[in-house]
C-alpha cells in the first residue's frame, strides 16, 4: 500500500489519484470514478468529489493508497 501524504484536511478522490500518479490526467481520473472501477474503503465510489481524509483507502487498479497527513 501507498501512503499519499497531504497537508490539508482533505483531497478530493480526483486529485488523489492525479495527485499519486494513478491517473494520468483529471479526465482519466473522472472516467475511472464514473464507470465504478475506484473503491473507497472497501466500497465502489461514484463520487469524483468524496473528500478523502486521513485514514481513507483508496484502491484503483489493482493498487492501493492510504491518505496520511505530512510531517
Amino acid at each position: 500500500m501507498e501512503t499519499v501524504s497531504i497537508t490539508t484536511e482533505y483531497i478530493k478522490l480526483q486529485d488523489l489519484l492525479k495527485f499519486a500518479s494513478a491517473a494520468a490526467t483529471g479526465g482519466e481520473a473522472k472516467q475511472a470514478v464514473q464507470d465504478g472501477q475506484v473503491r473507497v474503503n472497501g466500497e465502489v465510489c461514484l463520487q469524483r468529489g468524496k473528500k478523502l481524509r486521513p485514514g481513507d483507502t483508496v484502491e484503483y487498479r489493482g493498487r492501493a493508497y492510504q491518505v496520511a497527513y505530512a510531517d
